[in-house]
Formats: structure tokens, sequence, C-alpha cells
């Protein structure tokens, strides 16, 4: 065979179903795969833990050790570097500014040179506020050095051109803003560490001879946030609460999501308007069902109302409180029923629709009743869209938040998403929120392999 009849023969490749599925794909990727990873890569990573030291006061210089934040550390020398050009000071970040002066020296010669502002003194600025004359600023402590040194560069360890008295006038002609360094020593572990580091990371104490590392440069793996999570007192009634909830939620859910599917599928007279009826909790958000909830609920509400109009209650019952705590388990049980029904029913009615009527007019011949139907033939046929249903409605089981807070506050009984809330808005503590709602994404992932193990249709298990 020729090599033009073998390309004749060779099977066109049809992208049509690539182009159409890449839209979902890059959607998964923007909207799903990137915040999921972000968010895990926030529960475990703690950023500035670590500050790296430097062999001299430069950015690109060798690193000559790494130290964890909050260590006491010894400051055993300064140094002013000029900011890069397009960098934006900081609030915290310390500098310092230098003066290039035009004078005398103590022997009388004109010399040019740079001083730190903290030996001259500005006496005239021009019209735009720029120094354009001083003197040298007096030295009042005993033990320093009464004469100011000038210097070749802004810089204390370059070259000193000369000497100045104090007093003397000297002429301002220009002026530089550098990042103040320290040179600061301390201990990791059984190691002693020296090299410089910005100032904006180091927070000194008022003898300037000592400080603390308050921010790192560098982020590090770490299980403290998990830590924290776990060590919450909040933590375990969340999770026992959340768990609670989802084991008697999605049971009842179920049963009365099929029973609803079976009226709709009957073609009883009028059955088509119950589809309506039940879709209604649909249209309502989870805050308005909680708000409608503890109206019927509270000391006031209909349902005190109601049993007070038929003798059955003296005075109100307090549902809503810490020492009624299974009412308030039963008054979001019934509203979360009462919401999410519905999104079951829809996707088992949509499962059912494909279920042959002929297969149950047969097995009704046959004289199955009604339950055998049920058991035997409807429930293993909807085995894709019950998974589709479980796994839905579990997920949003673990979400659930808005009933919560509207029933209980969110301090009387508390679940695992009223704490991710609590962490990230009350205690403005991002990585420990991160922390829940990664747990609650790892929860969802494990209860949906469950049942795409336990719910599986015959042609999955021979697979």
């Amino acid at each position: 065979m020729t090599t033009a009849s073998r390309s004749k023969t060779r099977p066109r490749i049809n992208w049509a179903p690539y182009l159409l599925i890449l839209p979902s794909l890059l959607y998964l990727v923007l909207f799903f795969g990137w915040p999921m990873v972000q968010g895990l890569i926030l529960a475990v990573r703690e950023e500035g833990a670590v500050l790296t030291l430097r062999s001299e006061a430069e950015r690109n210089s060798t690193i000559t050790g790494r130290l964890p934040r909050g260590v006491q550390v010894g400051i055993l020398n300064r140094q002013g570097n000029p900011i890069p050009q397009g960098e934006v000071l900081q609030g915290d970040q310390l500098t310092e500014l230098w003066f290039r002066v035009r004078g005398q020296d103590t022997e009388g010669q004109l010399i040019e040179g740079w001083a730190p502002d903290r030996r001259i003194r500005v006496r005239e600025s021009d019209e735009n506020g720029v120094p354009v004359a001083g003197s040298v600023r007096s030295i009042l402590s005993a033990s320093a050095d009464p004469l100011t040194r000038i210097y070749s560069q802004a810089d204390e360890s370059s070259e000193v051109i000369g000497q100045m008295e104090a007093r003397t006038a000297v002429e301002i002609l220009d002026q530089a803003t550098l990042e103040l360094w320290f040179l600061i020593r301390g201990d990791s572990g059984n190691e002693t560490i020296e090299g410089w580091v910005p100032s904006r990371y180091i927070n000194v104490f008022e003898d300037e001879t000592q400080g603390r590392i308050e921010e790192g440069d560098t982020s590090q793996f770490t299980t403290r946030y998990l830590e924290r999570m776990v060590n919450d007192r909040f933590f375990w009634p969340a999770l026992r609460t959340t768990l609670l909830l989802i084991v008697l939620i999605i049971p009842a859910q179920f049963v009365l999501a099929i029973i609803m599917a079976l009226v709709i599928q009957a073609d009883l007279k009028g059955s088509g308007i119950f589809l309506y009826i039940f879709a209604i909790a649909l249209g309502v958000s989870d805050l308005a069902v909680g708000i409608l909830w503890y109206s019927i609920f509270t000391q006031s509400g209909y349902l005190n109302s109601i049993l007070q109009g038929l003798g059955l209650i003296d005075s109100p019952n307090i549902y809503l409180s810490a020492d009624t705590r299974y009412w308030i388990l039963i008054a979001i049980w019934l509203a979360e029923v009462w919401r999410a029904t519905a999104i079951v029913m829809v996707i088992v009615v949509a499962g059912m629709q494909a279920i042959s009527r002929e297969v149950l007019e047969a097995a009704e011949v046959f004289g199955a009743t009604l339950w055998q139907r049920v058991r035997y033939i409807i429930l293993p046929l909807l085995r894709p869209s019950l998974q589709v249903a479980l796994i839905l409605r579990t997920i949003l089981a673990f979400q659930v938040f808005a009933v919560v807070i509207v029933m209980s506050g969110g301090d009387i009984m508390t679940v695992l998403a009223n704490e991710t809330y609590r962490q990230y808005y009350d205690q403005r503590n991002n990585n420990v929120a991160a922390a829940y709602a990664s747990f609650i994404l790892l929860l969802s992932m494990i209860t949906a392999f469950f049942y795409l193990r336990a719910v599986r249709t015959q042609e999955e298990v021979t697979e």
C-alpha cells in the first residue's frame, strides 16, 4: 500500500465534541478548580512564616539562613539603601533621609558630600518645600562624637571625605530617601544565624539593640490552621450537628420525593398541578425559609397560636432556646425537608420519565403490588438518578447555613458552614476558614465517592 493510499484511509479526527466541551472545561478551571486549589493552599500554607537573612543589605545577595516569625533577635548594625525605582513605600517600612550638603570642614576647606538628616537641621526651603539650606546639629550626648562625618555616598559604610563642626552652615543640594536594613542575629533551634533584613520585618524595642521578627518574607507548609480548626471549641459540636442533620434529612427527603414523584406519574385527574405545588419551595431562598419557619416556632408564632386556639396549651411554649435544643433541631429538619425535597423530586420525576410504561403495566398485569413495583422495578431503574440526587442533596446538606442562623443565631446550635463564616467574618482568620471549607469539601467528596460505589447500576457492577 502506498503512502497516498494510506493517507486516504486514515480516519479524520472529529474536533466538534472537543470544541463543544471546551467552554465547560474553561468554566470548571476558572470558577471551580482555581478557587478550590487556592482555598486548599490557604488552609495549609502560612504566609510570612519565615524571614530570609542575607549576607549583604541587598535583595539579591547570598542567603545566610532563615529565622521563623516571632523570634527575638539582636540588632548589630543598620544601613540605609536606595529604594528601587518604582517601588512604593509601605506603612511599616522604616526609612532614613540623607542630604547632599556643601560647607566648610573642620580645616576650613569647602567639601561636598552626604550626611543623614539626624545630623542636619533644615533652615530654609524653597517654594515647593524642598530644603535648600541648613546647619549641622549640635550633639548633646557626652558619649557621642561632636563632629558630623560627611560621606561620599548616602551610606555610612562609604568613604568619609571630611567632618563638620556643630552649627556649621551648609547648602542642601539634594536629598535621598533610603530603606533601612538591620544586621540581626537570632537562634533557630541549636543554630545561631546572622544576616541583613529589611526593617519592615523587624519590631525594634526601645533600646534599639533588640527586636522581634514581626513578619517573614517566605511562606511554608503548616498544619497549624488545621490543628486550630480541630481544637476549636465549636468544631466537634458543629460536626455532630451537621452529620445528624444529614442522617435525619436525606432519608426523609428521598421517601417524600419518591412519593411525590409517584403521585405525579399516576396520571390522576389534576395530578399535573401537584408538580407546581410541590415545586413552590424551589423559588424560596434559604434565609426566607428560615424566617418562615422561625415565625412558626417562635413564642408568639403560628404553632403556639393554633395550640392555644384549640385549647391544648394554656400559655405559649418556648421552642427555640438553649434549654430546648431538640426543638431547634426539629425546626431545622422540618425547614430543610420542606425547602429542598422538591430538588430531589424533580430529579426523581425526570428519572421516572425514562422508565417504560410497558414494563410497569406488565408488572401490574402479573399481579405485582405497588410496593413490589417500586422495590423491584422503579428503584433499580432509578439508580442513575438517585446517584445524582444523593450527591447533590448531601453536598447541599453540608452547606446548611441560613436556616441554622435564623433558628439558633449560630450559637445555641451550629454547623460546619456557620463555623466557616464565623472564622472568616467574625474572627477575620481566613486560613482557619479555609481549613473549615476544605474539610467540608473533603466530606462532600467522600460521600460522593461512597454513593457512586454503593448506588450502582447493573452495568456498572459488571464492568
